[in-house]
């Protein structure tokens, strides 16, 4: 980026606010200098032309799978991070189970280490629970502290042993961190990734109860509970599931917040149709109702963030049986297209709670700052075309992976430009 960059007549939203502000915005050196109507562009400036676009804060998604190390054939931090830019998308939280876990500080430096190598965008990591995610013993949570790791969590095993993640909680939550859940009774949920009902009954794949996340979303919150830890909820697939928490919440005795990603509020169990991989994902895809309620949670503030759960495979992988093939959906590059594509376009979202739940809200969780576009702060934003499309094809794609029911097709809207401190990372 030049040191100034002129956006005209741009529509700029912000969490505050279901209406945007039509406003000229001069940038230097990486800051928002002025904002308002009828501002003139100064000598050298790099002028776009807003007109009919809308400029809001980056986003920021607090769950990723970047499946280094041990897995960089389906992903790795120089591709997850360039599948986030072309998202819109200027700062993720990696999960934890890669090969090996990470689960010490020594994971965590190398994990860390190889980032600040590869990556455009600020790269954080979670850690593990338990060592290898193995539910049997705590991981190296002090040495992972030192290395400012804050969220503990086993993603994709629910942490087995509710003594080990008391003790955990009782722990680690001296020191300010926080725990994520995934939730899910093993013996119940099973190896299938499908949402037990009709479709499961048609297909003739046994089916994964709803009960078998909720059971672990009371119980893990109770542990919290008890040893005063803040804990957060990830990817609420149902309504009962997403209900509980807002009792709990209700409560105002226990700090709790949690996660829904688009892909539980888009798709349901029936899109599956003839065993599409493309829609195996845990926890399973349910029901319209629970799509339904999802999205009201998300509008009431019950959900405190949107996060994708990126989590890609290769081609082959999901090319198996529908039982064989592993479960999982990418979302970085499709997350802020889908989302206006399927609710904001057609009235039923607004700007507002997009900025708030994927960009505001993860970034304060992960306590860093909000980035609001005001005189002043740091200039790190997108620009988005609501008139225009985006055809998601491999070509267009930065993921190493395709993983997507959007593949190949064409949604409503484009990113066109994504900047972080002075520097456009994305021009199209």
């Amino acid at each position: 980026m030049s040191n100034c960059l002129f956006i005209r007549n741009v529509q700029i939203h912000s969490e505050d606010s279901p209406d945007p502000v039509t406003a000229d915005v001069r940038i230097e050196n990486g800051l928002y200098r002025e904002i308002g109507p009828g501002l003139m562009p100064p000598e050298g400036a790099k002028v776009i032309d807003g007109r009919g676009r809308l400029l809001m804060p980056a986003m920021f998604d607090a769950h990723v799978h970047f499946r280094e190390p041990g897995g960089e054939a389906k992903e790795d931090i120089a591709s997850g991070s360039e599948a986030a830019i072309n998202g819109g998308v200027t700062g993720v939280v990696m999960m934890p189970n890669t090969s090996p876990s990470i689960d010490s500080g020594t994971v965590v430096k190398m994990v860390l280490d190889k980032a600040a190598q590869v990556s455009r965008i600020p790269i954080q990591t979670s850690g593990c629970v338990t060592k290898d995610r193995a539910g049997k013993e705590l991981a190296g949570i002090d040495s992972m502290r030192a290395l400012g790791v804050t969220m503990l969590t086993d993603d994709g095993d629910s942490t087995g042993d509710p003594a080990l993640l008391y003790r955990a909680m009782q722990y680690a939550c001296e020191f300010g961190m926080f725990f994520a859940s995934h939730c899910e009774v093993p013996e119940l949920a099973g190896p299938r990734a499908l949402n037990d009902g009709p479709k499961a009954y048609q297909l003739g794949i046994k089916g994964s109860p709803a009960c078998a996340e909720e059971i672990i979303i009371d119980r893990d919150i109770r542990l919290a509970h008890a040893a005063g830890a803040h804990l957060h909820i990830q990817h609420v697939s149902s309504k009962l599931g997403m209900e509980t928490i807002q009792w709990w919440k209700q409560r105002g005795d226990v700090k709790v917040t949690a996660e829904v990603s688009p892909h539980h509020l888009m798709f349901i169990d029936e899109d599956i149709g003839d065993f599409d991989t493309h829609y195996k994902m845990n926890p399973p895809l349910r029901t319209r109702a629970d799509n339904e309620a999802l999205l009201q949670g998300l509008k009431d503030g019950i959900f405190d963030l949107l996060a994708t759960d990126h989590a890609p495979h290769t081609p082959f992988e999901k090319a198996q049986d529908f039982t064989a093939a592993p479960n999982g959906i990418t979302g970085l590059e499709t997350a802020v297209v889908s989302m206006h594509d399927r609710f904001i376009a057609r009235g039923e979202l607004t700007w507002d709670v997009m900025v708030k739940r994927y960009s505001a809200e993860p970034r304060r969780m992960m306590g860093l700052p909000a980035i609001p576009v005001e005189v002043g702060g740091t200039a790190e934003f997108l620009i988005f075309d609501p008139e225009a499309e985006t055809t998601f094809t491999n070509e267009f794609m930065k993921s190493k992976a395709s993983n997507t029911p959007f593949l190949d097709k064409t949604l409503k809207g484009r990113i066109d430009l994504v900047a972080r401190e002075g520097e456009i990372l994305l021009e199209r």
